[in-house]
């Protein structure tokens, strides 16, 4: 396939930098993100709205009421009365606004970790191949599909679970600016691997979302996204002993508070509602405001308090999608840290997802960047790490717990046992039977680990439960392990690890997990992208791996495996594995 670019010519009006990204839908509305060179009235659809200024850029969210439900609506962008999208001669099908509606069949695509790279060699190659090699891009790879085919097979919704951009890896383009930026400034105590300030962080998403297939696809697929670390830092908010460690570097409250910035520019503003927006009102004062730096800097300041204030900004938010709901949780800033009772999510927010994920729907998914289900030795790893670095072999072993617990990167679910409990609660009692109105499937999605795989958790009999409860990690989209990790990780999946770690938690008295699980598919160690489908009470899912070439010399997805979230059987693929 020919792709040409789709950056706007140069002219004498604004111009496109980033956008239009399709965000928010439902059956009567539709929000679109955009970012212009300068400001500029925007309209799409009859729908007009100034861009707002923050620290030099400019950005605009539009939001079209009034649409009908069920149809799909053609759109272009108009910058100042001038179309800036779609570019002239475009060979791009038509971007387009698919609203719900109460009969739909959802197809719900999800995944974490994607690094952004020139879709060529080296970057395009494995690993193993060449030391710049991220493997293919299972987005643009999905995108590419999704101009050949039928608009009705395309994802209803994308949800990204952590890690759109490396704050702390920056990718080939950016470092190169980077680079030419720094050169000949004055030392600085930051750490040469992180972005500086909110200038850099937009460099970073200018290069993810930018290229041409991948604008196309976020101009036709409704997204949501939250964060993980690398989104910020490596370990963000791992532990209270690492807070304050970071909180004695001269850099890091610039840091933190532009990439929060940058985050609700880029990524949060468009997973709320037009209804959201104008309860909170930062939209609106930003829109007042000749720059909005200080309004968003104020904002960053009071919500980056990881203890948890009187005013905490939720990050967590709610999709629903004909019958399904989609409850996404902050996993990285509402934690309570304080060592013998961390929580990753604390008590007010979990509150807020209790609430949440009680709703009277047919599925339900739990969307949260960190696995909840781990497989092997690394949830009981995680458990005694948690209990010897909280003292319960002494003072030496607890700081020699809390090197490991960073340098192993042990902070999933189990590495807050009070929050995983919590979790296993809640889903044992949306699964029950008793329900006024029993769910049919439950799906916890998550990303970060940086392989692919699906596991049944079964409840004991007790329990009673009557809907199957699903752990669905889909990791990376783009930014496989290393060989050698690979090894590592396949070590903490094996029996021995597993054995290993069920004397280390029983050495510090730590009950074993009423709930049972293993893996049932994967570990897949490739670029992958999974696909969830429901019709009425079906639900499935479908795995696929990103693979160098198709027919027609494009990069393309293979099937890996599949499962069938009501009756937990194996899907049949399509296609034989290769």
């Amino acid at each position: 396939m020919v792709v040409r670019s789709l950056l706007p010519g140069a002219g004498d009006v604004a111009e496109l930098t980033l956008g239009p990204m399709l965000r928010h839908v439902t059956a009567t509305s539709a929000t679109i993100w955009l970012e212009t060179d300068t400001s500029c009235v925007v309209e799409i659809l009859g729908h007009r709205t100034r861009t707002f200024s923050v620290v030099g850029h400019h950005y605009a969210l539009v939001v079209i009421d009034g649409l009908t439900a069920g149809t799909s609506t053609e759109y272009d962008v108009r910058l100042d009365d001038t179309v800036r999208w779609p570019v002239a001669n475009s060979t791009f099908p038509p971007s387009r606004i698919r609203t719900l509606h109460d009969e739909m069949t959802p197809r719900i695509m999800f995944g974490s970790c994607r690094t952004a790279a020139p879709h060529e060699a080296p970057w395009s190659l494995e690993f193993a191949l060449d030391t710049e090699g991220r493997g293919v891009d299972a987005v643009y790879a999905y995108a590419l599909r999704m101009m050949r085919s039928n608009e009705s097979e395309w994802p209803d919704l994308a949800v990204f679970i952590g890690d759109q951009i490396y704050a702390d890896d920056s990718s080939p383009k950016t470092r190169k600016r980077i680079d030419a930026k720094r050169d000949g400034a004055p030392a600085s105590t930051l750490p040469v691997e992180l972005v500086d300030g909110f200038e850099e962080y937009c460099w970073l998403y200018e290069e993810s979302w930018s290229p041409p297939v991948e604008r196309w696809f976020f101009s036709v697929v409704p997204t949501a996204m939250v964060f993980d670390d690398h989104d910020m830092i490596d370990d963000w908010n791992i532990s209270e002993a690492w807070v304050n460690d970071i909180r004695r570097e001269d850099w890091w409250e610039r840091h933190i508070l532009e990439g929060l910035m940058t985050y609700w520019l880029y990524q949060h503003l468009g997973n709320l509602s037009p209804n959201d927006i104008r309860d909170e009102g930062i939209l609106e004062a930003l829109s007042t405001a000749a720059d909005g730096e200080r309004v968003l800097h104020d904002w960053a300041s009071s919500t980056e308090e990881f203890t948890g204030g009187k005013d905490r900004y939720r990050f967590s938010f709610v999709r629903d999608i004909g019958n399904v709901r989609l409850v996404v949780i902050d996993a990285r800033n509402s934690r309570t840290l304080t060592p013998g009772s961390r929580r990753i999510v604390d008590e007010r927010e979990w509150q807020w997802v209790v609430e949440s994920c009680h709703a009277e729907v047919d599925h339900l998914l739990i969307g949260t960047s960190l696995p909840v289900f781990t497989p092997g030795g690394i949830h009981d790893l995680q458990v005694w790490n948690e209990a010897m670095t909280d003292g319960a072999w002494g003072k030496l072993p607890a700081r020699f717990g809390e090197w490991m617990r960073r340098k192993a990167d042990l902070e999933d679910w189990p590495a807050f046992v009070r929050s995983f409990d919590d979790l296993v609660d809640l889903l044992a009692d949306l699964a029950s039977p008793t329900r006024a109105t029993p769910l049919r499937s439950i799906a916890v999605l998550s990303g970060d680990i940086h392989f692919t795989y699906s596991s049944e958790i079964h409840f004991p009999s007790e329990d009673a439960t009557q809907a199957r409860v699903f752990q669905l990690v889909n990791s990376p989209i783009r930014n496989a392990l290393r060989p050698h990790e690979r090894i590592l990780m396949r070590f903490f999946m094996s029996r021995a690890a597993h054995g290993l770690g069920r004397v280390l938690r029983r050495a510090v008295d730590r009950e074993r997990t009423r709930v049972r699980w293993e893996i049932d598919q994967g570990p897949v160690f490739a670029n992958c992208i999974g696909i969830l489908n429901y019709d009425g009470d079906a639900a499935r899912l479908l795995v696929e791996q990103a693979t160098p070439y198709d027919a027609v010399g494009d990069p393309a997805l293979a099937e890996t495996f599949g499962v069938d979230l009501i009756t937990g059987r194996d899907v049949q693929l399509s296609q034989p594995k290769t």
